[in-house]
């Protein structure tokens, strides 16, 4: 089985999964649903067409390439248990927020340092973790509009976060390196940041956007 240039969203039937999955899908990438059960990661794929397919979070995590985990923080730790064993040697991008309900307006990073450092440290040295899509709103993402926000990349490898850069690109945003892991936890913060703003300002998904003229290194 060739798992090259092959996506698996896990946690893919959620509001956040679901919608990165069919923008990539639509990009033109080969993207697998999963779920802890494959039935329901099937009857998503077909609901959303585009030629997705649907597998079991485990085997979903095995055939792909670069595997995206789209799960609740309450939900972290069981599901990188469950793909550990398929992931060594590949690309997992944690978007895992650490919103402890019901305090969800209130900045709470784990012990680690950030869900980021957590996944890497559950995952073990094998496997490259970087962080993304943390404060994207779900509901606008699976609507075709233009965001107009950025996403932030977190990664220790240069290289892995520019295949996330790109992911972010064909999900029709704008990615940009933010640095190391350790950093992820300025965007997970961020994140609670956003919905205090939301329910303050009764704004419909506030993002980030990245002022200035940016230029490669």
């Amino acid at each position: 089985m060739t798992t090259e240039g092959t996506i698996a969203v896990i946690g893919g039937t959620g509001n956040l999964g679901a919608a990165l999955a069919r923008r990539l899908a639509e990009a033109g990438r080969k993207v697998i649903i999963g779920s802890r059960s494959a039935e329901a990661a099937q009857r998503a794929a077909s609901e959303f067409g585009s030629g997705l397919t649907g597998l079991a979070n485990e085997q979903a995590a095995e055939a792909a390439e670069i595997v995206i985990v789209t799960v609740p923080f309450a939900a972290q730790e069981a599901t990188l248990a469950a793909i550990r064993p398929y992931v060594a040697g590949k690309i997992v991008v944690d978007t895992t927020v650490p919103l402890m309900p019901p305090k969800v307006m209130r900045v709470q990073l784990p012990p680690e340092g950030s869900a980021a450092q957590r996944a890497q440290k559950l995952l073990g040295e094998g496997v490259t973790v970087v962080s993304a899509f943390h404060n994207v709103a779900a509901h606008k993402l699976a609507t075709g509009e233009e965001l107009g926000c950025d996403v932030l990349v977190f990664g220790d490898e240069k290289a892995a976060r520019a295949k996330v850069v790109t992911l972010a690109a064909q999900a029709g945003m704008r990615g940009i390196h933010a640095g190391p892991l350790a950093n992820s936890a300025s965007a997970e913060a961020m994140t609670s940041v956003l919905i205090f703003i939301n329910k303050n300002y009764q704004v419909d998904g506030a993002g980030i956007k990245i002022t200035g003229a940016l230029k490669e290194s």
